[in-house]
């Protein structure tokens, strides 16, 4: 029965998401319109930010595992910002009613464990530490975060392959920038 009911808290909520702002949907609307009552929502989540936070775990993780196994981080997020496109009132609905800081705490949760990754397979077999990685793989999350920003900025109509190959090329510069001042000595970020 629990599962049946988280099932259909977050479907109404997605449903209510296509149509209206995030910062409109109450605990009320929504479990009026699940038929459940609000001691039963508050039995699954804390609060709305809470259940917003579930939905957007399992929208990643649903699109992740869909994903063919191996497949790089430019073909990762090209998939993703085509996939926002395709629902443009639910990402602005989303997007309008949230504060930046969360909007971007969630983006760059989101990347960080994957250009961490990037950064140590690109680093490998050189004198890199743990300190490096993370700032390296910071960099690289700060750079898809702006362009994400760009990206809703622009009302998703700018060229998501062309620009996500130019922040590849950028990214696989700077890291290889990094190795190279590794092996001469020269602290270029420092």
């Amino acid at each position: 029965m629990a599962r049946y009911t988280e099932r259909a808290i977050l479907t109404n909520f997605e449903e209510m998401l296509e149509t209206m702002p995030f910062d409109k949907i109450t605990v009320s609307a929504l479990t009026k319109r699940c038929d459940i009552s609000p001691n039963t929502f508050y039995y699954h989540y804390k609060d709305i930010y809470e259940l917003l936070e579930h939905w957007f775990n399992i929208q990643t993780e649903q699109f992740l595992s869909a994903r063919p196994e191996g497949e790089g981080w430019e073909e990762t997020i090209k998939a993703v910002l085509k996939r926002l496109r395709e629902r443009p009132n639910l990402v602005y609905n989303v997007y309008d009613s949230l504060s930046r800081e969360n909007l971007e705490r969630y983006v760059f949760k989101s990347a960080e464990g994957a250009f961490y990754n990037l950064a140590r397979m690109k680093t490998s077999g050189f004198d890199v530490d743990q300190e490096m990685l993370k700032t390296i793989s910071d960099i690289c999350c700060y750079a898809v975060l702006g362009f994400f920003l760009k990206f809703i900025w622009s009302r998703m109509t700018l060229d998501i392959d062309k620009s996500i190959n130019q922040i590849s090329k950028a990214i696989n510069t700077a890291i290889e920038m990094y190795i190279a001042s590794a092996l001469t000595g020269i602290d270029i970020l420092g």
